[in-house]
Parts: C-alpha cells; sequence; structure tokens
C-alpha cells in the first residue's frame, strides 16, 4: 500500500512544523539545543560507517550541529529549496557563498543597488584574488545582459534592494541567466519567504540575513543560503573549511524567531503599507520608497511576484541633512540603529548610519541622498506609528 502524499502545506504551518521531527528527545515540543562543539563515537565502526557514508550523524561542530540542521531544513523548506545552509551571519553567507563558487579569472554582474558590503567583497576583496565585477544599474536588463561575458559566472542582486525597494523582475532575470548559462544569486533579506519565493522563478540560490526578519526579535546574528542539493554540498564544504558556522543557541534561537515569522511579516506588511500611505500624501515628504505605491517603478511587477511588500519604508524629507535629523530625532517610538526586520520600529539616516565617512558628493556617487529616511516598520499599532511620525514631521 502507497505511503500518503503529505501535502504542500501553507507558509505559517511550515515556519512552525517544518524540519522538525514530530517525536523529540526527552518528548520535548521544542527542538533541544545540542550546545556539544565535539560528538563520540561507540567505536571504530561506527566511525568507518560515518566516513562511508552508511550512517548519517554529526562529528565535529564546525561540520554541522543537530539544533542547526533543523534551523537548516525549515529554512528550506520555508523557500521551496532542496537544501539549506546556515552560518553565523548575513555577510557570513554571501562571502562564502561567493568563494565557493568563484575563482580566479571569473566575472560577477552585480546591480548597483544591493547591499554596500556585498559590493565592497566583490570590488574590493575578489578583486585581489583575480574576480572581476561588472556593476550595473538595477531594474536595466539591457545592461545587466550586455554586461554578461564568456566568463561570467553569477549574477549578484537583492529584490526588494536596501534602501531603495527596487524590485527585480525575477522571471526575466532568469530568462536572460539561464540563455546565457550564468548562475542567479538573489539576497531576498527584504521580502523573506512570506512575501516572496525567489526559487520559485528559478533563481539558483537564496540569501537571507535571518539577523533580520527570520530571527525576529533584533537578539541573535545568523545567516543562510538555500538553493538545489548540489550547490549548497559545495558551499557546505567550503564553510567546513572557513568555519563560518552558527552556534547553537543562534540556531535555536532562528528556530523559535521563524515560528511566529508568517505573523509578524504580515503584520509589519500592514503597518507599512499604511505608513507608506501617509508619508505619500505629507506635504514635508518627498519621494516615498515604497513596492505598494503606484508611484513606485517597479510596482506592477511587485504586485505580481510578491505576496507583500516589506516592512521597509524608504522616505525623502523636504529639507536637508540636519532636518532629516530633527525628524529622526523627534520619532518617540523607533529606536536609531542599523538594523531591521525585528518587531520593534528602527529608524535612520542612511547617510549617517552606513556612509558617514564619504562626502556628499560620494554619497550621491553612490545614489545615498542626505534626506534620505529609512524606516523598518515593527509590529506596534500602526495608528501609533503614524501619529509619532505625524508629530516628528512637524519639527522638520
Amino acid at each position: 500500500m502507497a505511503e500518503p502524499k503529505t501535502p504542500r502545506r501553507g507558509a505559517s504551518t511550515q515556519a512552525v512544523h517544518a524540519g522538525e521531527q514530530r517525536s523529540k528527545p526527552t518528548d520535548a515540543i521544542t527542538t533541544p539545543i545540542s550546545q556539544t562543539s565535539t560528538y563520540t563515537f561507540a567505536n571504530t565502526q561506527e566511525l568507518r560507517d560515518h566516513f562511508e557514508h552508511r550512517i548519517e550523524r554529526e562529528e565535529y561542530g564546525r561540520y554541522g550541529n543537530p539544533t542547526q540542521r533543523v534551523a537548516e531544513k525549515k529554512l528550506a523548506a520555508l523557500d521551496n529549496a532542496e537544501d539549506g545552509l546556515m552560518f553565523a551571519s548575513g555577510m557570513a553567507a554571501i562571502t562564502t557563498t561567493l568563494f565557493a563558487i568563484l575563482s580566479r579569472g571569473a566575472h560577477v554582474v552585480v546591480t548597483d543597488d544591493a547591499y554596500r558590503r556585498t559590493r565592497q567583497f566583490l570590488n574590493q576583496t575578489l578583486g585581489r584574488f583575480g574576480v572581476d565585477v561588472s556593476t550595473v544599474p538595477a531594474g536595466d536588463y539591457d545592461r545587466i545582459e550586455e554586461a554578461i561575458r564568456p566568463n561570467t559566472r553569477l549574477i549578484f542582486s537583492e529584490s526588494p534592494t536596501n534602501p531603495y525597494n527596487r524590485v527585480l523582475d525575477l522571471e526575466k532575470l532568469v530568462e536572460i541567466a539561464q540563455r546565457r548559462r550564468v548562475k542567479t544569486v538573489i539576497d531576498s533579506t527584504f521580502a523573506t519567504p512570506i512575501n516572496q519565493r525567489p526559487i520559485d522563478f528559478g533563481i539558483d540560490l537564496v540569501i537571507h540575513s535571518a539577523t533580520k526578519y527570520l530571527g525576529g526579535h533584533n537578539d541573535l546574528l545568523a545567516g543562510a543560503v538555500v538553493g538545489s542539493a548540489p550547490l549548497i554540498g559545495g558551499i557546505r564544504d567550503l564553510q567546513a573549511i572557513t568555519g563560518a558556522v552558527p552556534d547553537p543557541f543562534a540556531a535555536y534561537l532562528l528556530i523559535r524567531g521563524l515560528k511566529t515569522l508568517a505573523l509578524r511579516v504580515s503584520r509589519q506588511n500592514e503597518n507599512a503599507e499604511r505608513l507608506a500611505a501617509f508619508l505619500d500624501t505629507h506635504p514635508k515628504v518627498g519621494t516615498v520608497h515604497y513596492p505598494s505605491l503606484s508611484s513606485h517603478p517597479e510596482h506592477e511587477i511587485a504586485k505580481s511576484q510578491m505576496k507583500g511588500y516589506g516592512g521597509v519604508v524608504s522616505f525623502e524629507v523636504a529639507g536637508d541633512i540636519d532636518a532629516t535629523s530633527r525628524l529622526v530625532d523627534a520619532c518617540q517610538i523607533p529606536r536609531i540603529a542599523p538594523s531591521l526586520g525585528g518587531v520593534e520600529s528602527l529608524i535612520e539616516q542612511p547617510a549617517l548610519m552606513s556612509f558617514y565617512e564619504l562626502t556628499t558628493e560620494e554619497r550621491l556617487q553612490v545614489g545615498i541622498k542626505e534626506n534620505l529616511v529609512r524606516y523598518s516598520v515593527g509590529v506596534e499599532d500602526a495608528d501609533d506609528l503614524i501619529a509619532d511620525l505625524e508629530q516628528a514631521l512637524e519639527q522638520v
């Protein structure tokens, strides 16, 4: 008699149950923390069975951990991927993935709105290792294709991007990449698997800073990459050498955070849409960068490929850098901080938080305006967030 097929579960059900055994040690409902760095073998035969792949078990903390494995399976299920790999940080996931795929003489195409540290790693660090990089405007698919060379190995971008919420047409990007035999990597931190699953569009690898929405409580540092089993296997082999592994407690916190991911993201989507609509009509606010707005350049793309528009609203204050700082300082609910995606609302001026050391001209060259505000919307009451922004805008 054939075993019944497991139906495709919804995102919230997967967030709670995917990757976890129904029966756990000591009959606990919560996945335990395997707080150990090494694992013992009963005898030499068990050691042989392990190395000859007759049994699956752990060996040493740098090669994996049971708590980490559960988190990875849950992450892969949420993104509809074959396999997943957890890291000590989002940048560890990015750098290890790029090191695993690229070698001397390779070429990468990256969009200009990708995360600043990603572009720095590509242009500065990998440049020293003989990797060439072409930076192209986000959303310019002709320029993306024109930048591809015979030695191009991958296209790297984000969707939505940080901080302007540009949204890539994933189907168009995949069509170009597959036709030209190039791998694709998307940093989907802003979207989360709740709002968008790039794997479903044919993207090869998806990266998350799990520090942000996936953890959701500003209390852990972690990263993840998901994709096909062969690609993740190659990255895992390099991680075992470089050691960019998470600790078991961070994996436990990530599992806990993921269980409420769908609920939190749904609330953050709703709050951000309301804030964006309020800001879009305020006389002291210029452009609002949020995909739900019809004025957003990729509104129709976002509407067709995303289930929600995300929890980050970026907007330009009608004033200079000092007026923008007065707005930020006058806000009473969001805290000034560099991260995003947690239950608490956070606010920042990218010109001062991330690009402080640059001159005004240098900031404008990389697209950062001095009157730009990035607001990471939490799960507070939207009416309170709007009222707080309204009183803060009176200071501008």
